[in-house]
């Protein structure tokens, strides 16, 4: 019923830029939290950062004044703008969305499939 999509990563050097993307679709009424995390090999699932339907925002402490998030509530997309990239950063990047669905009384958390940003040095 409910989908999210990320596009734009891939292969980019140190100190390089990517911007992601994250679209969900289907049977929503409405999106309240989005967020991006990454998950590199061996290591845990952790919070890059999230944003509220108000613009306010957490970023985890390695990314910030690197990374900036946003998001377009009219297209129901949120943004990952990834500036000085180094190679730690390299990792699946996974979008979630808390998300209420029409005819339904309960929000939950959805994931997209993930994107990987490969940093290389």
């Amino acid at each position: 019923q409910v989908q999210l999509v990320e596009s734009g990563g891939g292969l980019v050097q140190t100190g390089g830029s990517l911007r992601l993307s994250c679209a969900a679709s289907g049977n929503i009424y409405s999106i309240n939290r989005m967020g991006w995390y990454r998950q590199a090999p061996g290591k845990q699932r952790e919070l890059v950062a999230s944003i509220t339907p108000g613009g306010s925002i957490n970023y985890a402490d390695s990314v910030k004044g690197r990374f900036t998030i946003s998001r377009d509530n009219a297209k129901k997309t949120v943004y990952l703008q990834m500036n000085s990239l180094k190679p730690e950063d390299t990792a699946v990047y996974s979008c979630n969305a808390d998300i209420l669905q029409y005819g339904d009384s309960r929000w939950m958390d959805y994931w997209g499939k993930g994107t990987l940003v490969t940093v290389s040095s």
